[in-house]
């Protein structure tokens, strides 16, 4: 797992103590584990950590659904650091 990845798993993990784990195909927003008075944050933070800046008018909600689809859109080789349309 990418360090930025692992930065974005402990913020998840923080704001919610009861979890021990995410599962990298857990639907983050179906579980309430990004709801919208974090989003905004949660966005803010994914930007930082994968030096993507991301377009919110844009932003397609199946890129940030599971950890495993932010892995794909945001941390994979051909796509970290790049900005989004």
């Amino acid at each position: 797992m990418a360090d930025g990845l692992q930065t974005v798993k402990n913020w998840i993990l923080e704001r919610h103590p009861e979890r021990d784990d995410v599962a990298a195909d857990l639907d983050l927003i179906e579980n309430r584990l990004i709801d919208s008075l974090s989003f905004v944050e949660f966005v803010f933070l994914l930007e930082q950590e994968s030096g993507t800046a991301i377009q919110m008018e844009t932003l397609e909600v199946d890129s940030i659904r599971t950890l495993a689809a932010i892995e794909q859109h945001f941390f994979s080789g051909a796509t970290a650091g790049a900005v989004q349309a």
